[in-house]
């Protein structure tokens, strides 16, 4: 019915309207982004739409739900942790980047409530990007172990639990300690050394496993097919090869 309304305009009115339009959801979206930073989900709408300086109506004629606003206020936010993890993915001094990285996008998401929702969680963004950031923060940790930067036996699931610890210590320290000295300590868990704790096994992975069934490193999860066993063509081989003795 709205598509026969702007018809039925002169052109030039039907583009002032599909322009407000646009620059109404832009309101709305940025008031919910600064909005969900700052009390995350239970904001109630009400009070976006307040801070967009429209009614609640045109939130909803943009935004079918206060669920769907907030997939949309914190969707762009992970897409570019993952973007960024993907840029990173060749670069050089593997070790550092992923350290940086770890850290970067802790200290930039417990700011924000909204965030800390999504990635713990809480209430799940758009579908996939969950996904995809956790798949590009796999090949970070993959690179990492390959440069010995990182203990061989942390797995992607580890290092999502490690990240979301993290989170919950950084917002929970005192004022006393400085900020990202929680998130450093943890980090040391993750480095290889003779003194490290051994962690215990886990148990048996399902059909989507991302850990590899041999040295027990991470494999980044297959786009297409059958899921990886493996994380390389050295575990393979070797898997390869014990099987075949194990039928000799």
């Amino acid at each position: 019915m709205a598509e026969r309304r702007l018809s039925s305009l002169p052109p030039q009115a039907s583009a002032s309207l599909r322009s407000d339009a646009r620059r109404n959801r832009a309101l709305v979206l940025q008031a919910a982004r600064s909005a969900f930073e700052e009390a995350g989900l239970g904001v109630p709408l009400g009070e976006i739409a307040r801070r967009a300086g429209v009614g609640t109506g045109t939130v909803y004629r943009h935004f079918p739900s206060k669920e769907a606003l907030f997939r949309a206020a914190v969707s762009d936010r992970i897409v570019l942790f993952t973007e960024t993890a993907r840029e990173l993915a060749h670069a050089d001094d593997p070790g550092t980047v992923f350290y940086r990285y770890l850290s970067a996008v802790i200290r930039l998401t417990v700011r924000n409530k909204a965030l800390c929702d999504a990635l713990e969680g809480r209430f799940e963004a758009s579908p996939g990007v969950e996904e995809a950031f956790r798949e590009a923060l796999a090949v970070l940790l993959q690179r990492a172990q390959q440069a010995d930067a990182v203990r061989k036996d942390v797995t992607i699931d580890d290092l999502m639990a490690l990240l979301m610890g993290c989170l919950s210590m950084e917002q929970r320290r005192g004022p006393g300690v400085a900020q990202g000295r929680m998130t450093a300590l943890a980090c040391d868990s993750l480095r290889p050394g003779r003194r490290v704790t051994k962690l215990p096994a886990n148990p048996p992975a399902g059909r989507n496993e991302t850990q590899c069934g041999v040295c027990g490193g991470a494999v980044a999860p297959a786009r297409t097919g059958r899921p990886a066993r493996y994380c390389g063509a050295a575990c393979r081989q070797k898997a390869h090869r014990e099987r075949a003795r194990a039928r000799a």
